[in-house]
């Protein structure tokens, strides 16, 4: 707890430039090489800024208040038309703070059209393609495009790509619908950066779900896979986190559950608070003790850290459209998780090899 506190210290001091030189480069350094560290940085900015902003509205306010306090307000309402000569001495006498109140009126409308335009905004989310608006929970794709190499058996960079995690031991990948869509290949590529050949095995467009399966002579059997499905639903304010592919190396996600529905009260969905990117599309949502709780598939448009996910029991649907005999070791439903009691980094630790980067070709 203590350590806690004396982090968020320095984060303040760092965010407010107070660190000397030799403390802010090995801030800058901490942050490059602690995810957390630097989500929690993020999180504390955005914290301070939205301070700022409420405090700025009760200095206006104030201000206002003051300004309209110091106009002659008896003089104004003497008469209902009065002399044009009287008009000229009521702005004489409180010309200065008529001209604050109408400097401080005019700020005030540019914040509540600002606001309003905000407010537009909610709810609303971008479809980087149309077939994507075909999607039920409408929520835009988190597909990035991937400018890296490709493995030798792929003859052309991927052209889009998401993530995906393991439900099996022997290489059934999930993922989203929407990050598969039209393909006309499909790799995964694993944390150590070897690309495997996959196959949809099934597809569920409503519920925004898809099942990819290895198809490669290189594949090994991945072992017992240490996450379970969580089999109750998560509450308002859990702690949650996700592993994913915004970029070409594993990243994590921390936030917790802000709503039990997702976009306009989808009931498919949870809304999260965890600040996500394209590419994020297919990976785990996690709970603290280890248990999948659903799938990352959609974030709010010009938002930041209000992210969507696939609720776990849909996970269930798609595994149970699976036959039994064709999974091995699959992954356990309502059951102790062997990342139970463990720390994050430790569970990221035994989680990464089971975490993918889907690649897709067209």
């Amino acid at each position: 707890m203590r350590n806690e506190i004396e982090l968020e210290a320095i984060i303040e001091d760092y965010l407010k430039g107070k660190l000397t030189a030799d403390e802010h480069k090995a801030f800058e350094q901490l942050r490059a090489n602690d995810p957390i560290v630097d989500h929690k940085v993020v999180a504390h900015k955005v914290f301070l800024e939205s301070m700022q902003q409420y405090a700025d509205i009760l200095l206006l306010k104030e201000r206002m208040d003051a300004a309209h306090h110091g106009i002659d307000i008896a003089a104004l309402s003497d008469q209902v038309r009065p002399h044009p000569s009287r008009i000229v001495r009521i702005w004489r006498n409180n010309r200065s703070a008529i001209a604050v109140a109408a400097s401080f009126l005019i700020l005030a409308m540019v914040m509540v059209i600002s606001i309003q335009n905000q407010s537009k905004q909610v709810g609303s989310f971008e479809a980087l393609n149309r077939e994507v608006r075909q999607i039920k929970s409408s929520q835009n794709n988190l597909i990035r495009n991937i400018n890296t190499k490709v493995q030798a058996n792929a003859v052309a960079p991927a052209k889009f790509g998401g993530s995906g995690f393991a439900i099996s031991s022997n290489g059934y990948i999930l993922t989203n619908y929407h990050v598969i869509k039209g393909a006309d290949s499909l790799y995964v590529q694993n944390s150590k950066g070897v690309s495997f050949k996959v196959k949809a095995y099934y597809t569920d467009p409503i519920n925004d779900i898809a099942i990819l399966k290895i198809n490669d002579l290189g594949f090994e059997n991945l072992g017992t896979l240490p996450y379970s499905i969580k089999k109750s639903s998560a509450g308002i304010g859990e702690q949650v986190y996700t592993l994913g592919y915004p970029k070409d190396d594993v990243v994590l996600g921390d936030g917790y559950v802000s709503s039990k529905t997702g976009l306009n009260g989808d009931t498919l969905a949870y809304q999260v608070a965890i600040p996500v990117n394209p590419g994020n599309s297919g990976g785990p949502l996690l709970d603290n003790n280890g248990n999948v709780v659903g799938v990352i598939n959609g974030k709010e448009h010009k938002t930041d850290g209000a992210a969507f996910a696939v609720k776990s029991k849909y996970i269930m649907e798609a595994l149970n459209a699976i036959p039994q005999d064709s999974l091995s070791k699959r992954v356990a439903f309502g059951k102790r998780s062997a990342l139970q009691g463990l720390k994050r980094n430790q569970q990221v630790q035994k989680i990464q090899d089971f975490v993918f980067m889907v690649k897709v070709y067209n």
